[in-house]
């Protein structure tokens, strides 16, 4: 069981990572957005951000609806936002971390 669970979170978390997927849930985080959007917005083919969009979808983050001719989506759980938003929180302290070492490398006699 344990190890089911693991293979779900690292499939979670492998839907997360990469660029273009973070950049469509950050244009997600503002509410629903059609495809035609995402190629204005992310200036890459349409091809390239519905396989993007197939991934979030298979992973069950995003979910979509037809209105009329456009495919609208939008994040079908908000709390991934958290995530990313705790993400953000850890890198910032990291970053903090790696000034403060820069720093000491740099002004040792302080």
């Amino acid at each position: 069981m344990k190890g089911e669970i693991v293979a779900l979170e690292t499939e979670f978390f492998k839907a997360l990572a990469h660029p273009t997927r973070l950049r469509i849930l950050e244009k997600l985080a503002f509410g629903e957005v059609c495809v035609c959007e995402f190629i204005e917005q992310l200036d890459l083919e349409q091809s390239n951000i519905s396989q993007h969009l197939a991934i979030l979808r298979k992973q069950n983050i995003i979910t979509s609806t037809k209105v009329g001719l456009k495919v609208m989506y939008r994040i079908k759980y908000p709390e991934v936002l958290n995530v990313l938003s705790l993400v953000r929180e850890v890198l910032a302290k990291q970053l903090k971390e790696s000034e403060e070492l820069i720093k000491h490398l740099t002004d040792p006699f302080e």
